[in-house]
């Protein structure tokens, strides 16, 4: 049975004419009769009541009608989905980066190379950037998928996010500052200690600086930044000299002493350093990005700390109790879920106690397409 007769068939039915049909399809009127005859021959019965002013389907049209329909949706649905995958070998998906996630995060390069194996037809685009204008670029479509630092805690509107960094920041003095010997009423560096100190940050538009001008906002004074610079081992060189306060991602002890600082947590809940993976919501990603996107889910760490819901279930992360989180700048002695360190190795790691794992939740492996469990959306992974 030829798929184009059906079509035929249907037409005609829902135009009540052979002519308007005809017209419709862009076929002599002629020709269209004569398939319609075929079909009807073929089944063995009429389909179409020729007899009054406006064709008609018989009693046995009228029953085969629906399943006409059916076969000719399949058939569409089969052309969608071959057409899907023909966009997919000639794609085209753009990815932005803060500058050293490729390198220190995964394997960047790994992961290109074997999509490209699979995938020859794909152009992918890289760009590093600043966060926020990455997350803008995202939202507003001039991005696939973007890693980048978050403001703060909460949902980014228009942005699905995977978490991928998520570690505490702390403030780096040289030895002696005065600032080293200040406690609140907990374990940690009140803000207000920060009022009227020079500042060295990240630069505007990085997650890192984000929550800092934010974390002072709420303090109640603005941010004196007096020097940025885009690698926290510099912010960290040039406090160890006296130029003021470096606001970082946390240093592993090794590595703050190499670099010729002290560092003091901040007593802020909302003080951490978190890097996500991002895509748009609301518009399902092109095919050769939602390949790339599958791709980076299950190569990206998992940050230690949080645990994950159903799959869609709109639940947050929460914190799971146990050990802090090691520092982001510093190595791990045993394989854990806590990320590489971003900014590379010292040359004497030491043991760090193994995290406890949560006694009911664990972080799931990502897998499929849709929103994962560590995503927030702030949706999940």
């Amino acid at each position: 049975m030829e798929l184009h007769r059906l079509r035929y068939f249907v037409t005609v039915v829902e135009e009540g004419s052979f002519t308007r049909a005809a017209a419709r399809l862009r076929l002599a009127q002629p020709g269209l009769s004569a398939q319609i005859a075929r079909l009807e021959r073929e089944l063995g019965q009429r389909l179409l009541d020729r007899a009054g002013r406006t064709v008609t389907p018989t009693e046995v049209g009228t029953a085969v009608l629906p399943y006409a329909r059916a076969a000719l949706a399949a058939a569409e649905a089969v052309r969608d989905t071959a057409a899907e995958f023909a966009g997919l070998l000639r794609g085209r998906v753009s990815l932005g980066l803060v500058p050293g996630a490729g390198i220190h995060l995964f394997d960047l390069a790994g992961l290109l190379a074997d999509f490209h194996a699979d995938h020859p037809g794909v152009e992918v685009a890289l760009s590093e950037g600043g966060s926020e204008e990455m997350l803008t670029a995202v939202r507003e479509g001039r991005l696939d998928l973007a890693l980048a630092g978050l403001p703060g805690p909460g949902p980014l509107p228009g942005l699905r996010l995977r978490p991928v960094v998520d570690c505490p920041l702390v403030a780096a003095v040289a030895p002696g500052d005065p600032l080293v010997q200040v406690t609140g009423t907990g374990d940690g560096l009140p803000l207000t200690a920060l009022r009227g100190r020079r500042l060295i940050s990240l630069p505007r538009g990085t997650g890192v600086r984000g929550v800092l001008d934010g974390l002072c906002a709420e303090a109640g004074f603005t941010a004196e930044v007096g020097f940025e610079a885009a690698a926290p081992r510099m912010l960290a060189r040039l406090a160890a000299r006296g130029m003021g306060v470096a606001v970082l991602p946390a240093l592993a002890p090794e590595v703050a002493r190499e670099l010729g600082v002290v560092t003091v947590p901040l007593a802020a809940a909302g003080a951490r350093g978190r890097v996500a993976l991002a895509w748009r919501t609301g518009t399902p990603p092109a095919p050769a990005a939602r390949e790339l996107l599958g791709r980076l889910r299950e190569a990206l760490p998992t940050p230690y700390g949080t645990t994950v819901g159903e799959p869609g279930s709109g639940r947050t992360p929460e914190r799971m109790p146990g050990p802090v989180p090691e520092p982001m700048y510093g190595p791990v002695s045993e394989p854990s879920p806590v990320p590489e360190p971003m900014y590379g190795p010292v040359s004497e790691p030491s043991p760090v106690p193994a995290p406890v794992p949560a006694p009911s939740r664990t972080p799931r492996a990502a897998t499929g397409d849709g929103p994962r469990a560590e995503e927030s959306g702030q949706e999940r992974r």
